[in-house]
């Protein structure tokens, strides 16, 4: 069987290493950022630059998206000149991105009606060192032989890839998991003001509560950062979390289904964004919570 060639668009803090361990794990990667000095290190290790989507598409038998939101995801597949304008029948998009699951669906039926492509929706988790390393947690919706077909394609990249369902069943999987990431980051900065305010050593509660009904990895990373007040070179960004959980209540309200939980993080966290923080580490929610003197 023929190695499929693999086009990846969105050259970032996620898309990086996961082109990396495409190409360590023996796969002819082309990569395509808008911004074309990201690609150059990729390039380094052995990657193809296309000078356009549109080469990148003829060129490969697989395109996979990294990108920042679901408006940048129909861009570059819808915009001018993007990936529905050069598909063709036989490709598949695997769009690992965290996008929206109404629009996902609609734009999965878009494209096969435009150039015959399939659509996997495969949002991940773990971050840039479950990128790194290969342990991401990917969740995925599309036809099941779609799925099945793409799997060995994801395999370099996570300890786990679940087919949840029809296209869009895989975002509506990822917008679950950043409810209970967005209502953690919410609780830990609340927890490490109560102890920091109460005199307790708030960088022991890592080593304290390790093992016990409150250890996640949210708590592992976000807790030391918080006590620390370490926010520099975050991995990821306050407003990609707010982004999701906005997702998560625009479901909710199709769903019928009630997220209270959700909504309050969402607007905690949009307070402090809103103060100049959109940029910066989650974890530098806990100053909202700390005494000034």
């Amino acid at each position: 069987m023929t190695t499929p060639r693999l086009g990846f668009i969105g050259i970032g803090l996620m898309g990086d290493p996961m082109s990396r361990r495409l190409l360590d794990a023996g796969f002819e990667v082309t990569v395509w950022n808008r911004t074309r000095e990201k690609c150059r290190p990729l390039h380094e290790a052995g990657a193809r630059m296309a000078p356009s989507i549109a080469q990148l598409v003829q060129s490969v038998d697989m395109v996979m998206l990294c990108l920042a939101n679901t408006d940048v995801v129909e861009d570059i597949v819808f915009g001018e000149d993007g990936v529905a304008a050069y598909g063709r029948q036989g490709q598949c998009l695997i769009d690992l991105s965290s996008s929206d699951p109404a629009a996902t669906r609609e734009f999965a039926e878009r494209l096969e009606k435009s150039c015959g492509m399939h659509w996997v929706d495969a949002p991940v988790s773990g971050g840039v060192m479950g990128a790194e390393t290969g342990t991401l947690a990917i969740m995925c919706g599309g036809d099941e032989a779609d799925v099945e077909t793409v799997r060995p394609l994801l395999a370099p990249l996570a300890a786990r890839v679940t087919h949840m369902g029809p296209v869009g069943a895989g975002q509506v999987t990822k917008v679950c998991n950043q409810m209970i990431v967005g209502c953690q980051v919410a609780a830990i900065a609340e927890m490490v003001a109560l102890a920091e305010a109460s005199g307790v050593d708030a960088l022991r509660l890592t080593e304290a509560l390790a093992g016990g009904f409150a250890d996640s990895k949210p708590f592992q990373i976000l807790t030391p950062r918080m006590a620390a007040s370490e926010f520099d070179n975050p991995a990821w960004h306050l407003r990609t979390l707010l982004k999701d959980l906005d997702m998560a209540l625009a479901q909710s309200q199709r769903a019928g289904s009630a997220t209270p939980m959700s909504g309050l993080a969402a607007q905690l966290i949009r307070a402090h964004a809103s103060h100049g923080h959109a940029e910066h580490d989650p974890a530098t929610l806990v100053e909202t919570y700390r005494h000034r003197t």
